[in-house]
């Protein structure tokens, strides 16, 4: 088996975690040899703004799907490996307490909802009037966050090891991302740190409100499966012959007549003698005694 066959092979069988770390990594090296070939053609790279979020509301009016696209899209490696390595580690603890379509729901939703926040600042807030036409959100930050915190929500102290600090529970590390977030809104980056408070409020909402049983992801949960119905290939009508049975009814029924057949020429020798029998009974009983 190659190596891309056994990739199939782990996409097609492995968990929605992942699934969400192939796309997020296919899409990035797609985008990454693209980009060669662009340059080497000396020309600009313009599919980054086809698939990234922009704030200017009149360009979203043309590129709507960039809210879900902007999710799956990064180009700097430290930006996808951050994101990767975060969706890796508490992707799987977030299975632990909740199940794969709700963590596809949480990834989406978290995203969508990042994305709106990001809309809503860029243009509702002055300090980024002279941004906006020129500003895109692009990345898996916002949905990464939003598991982050469900987790941190739903286990507060769980308790996990990071490099250089040592055990820390999960409530700690939510309250000290999402404080850097709200710092961040007024650094270089204000896009991304709006978009992962958007994000961090999504996956607090998603555990308050699956505490009163109402799961936020329902509804993204039967999209998906409808979707996979359509795309699903129909089972093949498997038609069964019936011929040979048939076939074998009759082959019976035949033998059953020429041994009844048989029996009354026999019966007939008893009573009369071989002598008595006709050509075409003498012949029967020839036939039979091969």
């Amino acid at each position: 088996m190659s190596i891309l066959d056994e990739i199939k092979e782990s996409f097609k069988k492995g968990s929605a975690l992942t699934r969400l770390i192939y796309i997020n990594i296919g899409v990035f090296l797609v985008i990454r040899i693209i980009n060669v070939f662009f340059f080497l053609l000396n020309q600009d790279f313009s599919l980054i703004s086809w698939l990234a979020l922009p704030a200017d509301i009149s360009q979203l009016v043309y590129k709507p799907w960039t809210l879900i696209t902007y999710m799956f899209l990064h180009f700097d490696f430290l930006h996808i490996l951050f994101n990767i390595l975060w969706l890796y580690w508490l992707g799987k603890l977030f299975l632990f307490y909740f199940n794969e379509k709700q963590l596809i729901g949480v990834y989406l939703l978290g995203g969508i909802v990042g994305g709106i926040f990001f809309l809503a600042a860029y243009n509702l807030f002055p300090a980024f009037a002279n941004q906006v036409p020129f500003s895109q959100l692009l990345g898996a930050s916002a949905s990464v966050i939003a598991i982050v915190i469900a987790v941190a929500m739903w286990a507060p102290n769980h308790t996990i090891n990071l490099l250089f600090i040592g055990p820390i529970k999960m409530k700690y590390i939510a309250l000290v991302a999402v404080a850097m977030y709200v710092i961040g809104i007024a650094s270089s980056n204000a896009g991304g740190n709006l978009a992962h408070i958007g994000g961090a409020a999504f996956g607090l909402l998603f555990v308050l409100q699956y505490r009163k049983n109402n799961d936020l992801t329902k509804g993204v949960s039967s999209l998906l499966d409808k979707g996979a119905k359509l795309f699903k290939p129909k089972q093949k009508i498997k038609i069964t012959y019936k011929g040979k049975a048939n076939d074998d009814i009759e082959y019976n029924r035949q033998q059953n007549l020429k041994q009844e057949e048989v029996n009354r020429v026999l019966e007939k020798i008893s009573k009369s003698g071989y002598d008595s029998l006709t050509k075409e009974e003498k012949e029967l009983l020839f036939k039979m005694g091969k």
